[in-house]
């Protein structure tokens, strides 16, 4: 298995050089990845918990998938990919917008989706190890737990705050 490489990009989200992401995360460079939070018909917001054996956050509750923007791969792209991988489910996302993130781990440009799912789950046990569709009061207090994975936590206050979920 080669190392996974990324676009190593500036303050401004210009690409600088493909780097790996293990070197991304080591020196602290900025790189990109793309979330994407699921919504049911009736509004409802799907959320999972991370497996006990993940490498990064395990155990941990997060109301978005997602993961790194391949080497020029775009955002949306690299949402979509993520959503296929995790759940099975194919859909265009939509983009909500995007932002510096320092990140717990490693600083990077996080850019957030929104898709509404009619399909089927097939969850990857490898990325989701529980997963329900919970209503935004109910996101609201999960958000809290002290299990929740902190970036995620970050981003669904910025998400609030932007009215993108409103409705």
């Amino acid at each position: 298995m080669s190392a996974e490489c990324v676009e190593r990009v500036d303050d401004h989200d210009e690409v600088l050089s493909v780097v790996t992401r293990a070197d991304a995360i080591r020196h602290h460079w900025l790189h990109r990845i793309a979330t994407i939070t699921c919504r049911d018909p009736q509004g409802r917001y799907l959320v999972h918990r991370r497996p006990a054996t993940a490498s990064r956050f395990p155990g941990h509750y997060n109301w978005m998938l997602g993961g790194a923007v391949e080497v020029s791969e775009s955002y949306e792209q690299a949402a979509a990919r993520e959503l296929k991988e995790e759940l099975g489910v194919e859909a265009a996302p939509r983009f909500i917008f995007k932002y510096r993130c320092e990140g717990a781990i490693s600083p990077y440009w996080l850019a957030l989706h929104e898709a509404v799912v009619t399909t089927p789950l097939t969850p990857d046990p490898t990325e989701i190890a529980w997963h329900a569709w919970l209503t935004p009061a109910e996101l609201t207090h999960l958000v809290q737990h002290e299990n929740f994975v902190p970036d995620a936590r970050e981003a669904f206050r910025r998400y609030r705050e932007s009215g993108a979920g409103a409705g």
